[in-house]
């Protein structure tokens, strides 16, 4: 076993970091997480690490840059201060969508943060959900990749039989076949055709939703437009409620407003990007905590224990 156990977080989440440290009985490691005046990061670790086993805590989700460099840089810290092991906690990896070239003369960006985030002296990475599993290969260094599923099926386990769990595209349908199954709900699959890139257009519902909660399942929402279309075709095929489900709150440009006047009774996110104050004053989403799960995946870490009991799909 490594040395004793400590967490720290910058400033991406530190509301989740908290929860991880009460589900694990502990404080929180202080540190100077801060900008200069010219706009560059100050990092400054509160108390010795010498030997430790610490785990950065950090979503690299909007600024997405800036949440880059503040863990490259907690790293690059611990890393000059002889930390015995430093695991980086990234509930919600950005990025993730630019992970292959779909046209000429673009990079893989997921792959460089990687590189950005290896080379900064990181031993472990944690995360929840990536948006493509073979993400984990652009790390040379183990990658735990938990699901939200456990958490969030507990919650959608309410609606029984009179759910159908909806995936809003193609690519999908896998994940929102797992979810129906473990609920004993019905699948339907949305076919859609995207004209431009973060423009959706639904077409038609490929199942049976009439009558029915339809919970629109997807790992994460950007600008909602792939939601809010969504819904509106369950509507109209006689869905008698739509809920929306996913891991990733990543709520960019007008989202909130959209999803706000959508057709959705219910918008269920989990914590691993904060919610903005538009989002937390509507009472459409509801937000789910995954720092139970994280506090276990850091103790199994930590005492050397297996992860993979944590991995339900």
């Amino acid at each position: 076993m490594h040395g004793e156990l400590k967490i720290i977080t910058g400033n991406a989440n530190p509301e989740l970091a908290r929860g991880i440290c009460d589900h694990l009985g502990m404080k929180m490691t202080p540190t100077l997480v801060c900008t200069f005046s010219d706009g560059e990061s100050r990092i400054e670790i509160g108390d010795n690490v010498r030997g430790d086993d610490v785990f950065v805590v950090q979503s690299t989700c909007a600024p997405v840059n800036h949440n880059i460099i503040e863990l490259c840089l907690m790293l690059d810290a611990l890393k000059r201060a002889s930390v015995g092991r430093v695991t980086a906690v990234i509930p919600y990896y950005g990025y993730a969508r630019q992970d292959r070239k779909v046209v000429p003369r673009v990079p893989i960006s997921a792959k460089l943060v990687a590189d950005f985030i290896t080379i900064s002296g990181v031993n472990r990475i944690l995360t929840i959900d990536l948006h493509a599993g073979q993400i984990q290969a652009f790390f040379n260094i183990p990658v735990d990749n938990l699901f939200a599923a456990e958490i969030l099926l507990t919650y959608l386990k309410g609606f029984g039989n009179e759910a159908v769990v909806v995936s809003p595209d193609a690519g999908g349908t896998e994940r929102a076949r797992a979810y129906a199954k473990r609920i004993g709900a019905d699948l339907a699959i949305i076919d859609k055709r995207r004209d431009t890139p973060n423009m959706a257009k639904a077409m038609r519902v490929i199942g049976d939703v009439q009558d029915k909660t339809a919970i629109v399942l997807d790992d994460m929402i950007d600008t909602g437009g792939t939601m809010v279309e969504a819904a509106k075709v369950l509507s109209e095929k006689g869905a008698r409620k739509v809920l929306a489900c996913a891991t990733h709150p990543v709520f960019s440009g007008s989202a909130v407003e959209r999803l706000e006047n959508s057709d959705f009774a219910e918008i269920v996110v989990t914590d691993t990007i904060p919610l903005c104050e538009k989002a937390k004053a509507c009472s459409k989403f509801k937000v789910i905590s995954v720092a139970s799960l994280l506090a276990k995946a850091i103790h199994n870490i930590h005492t050397e224990s297996s992860v993979s009991v944590l991995f339900s799909h």
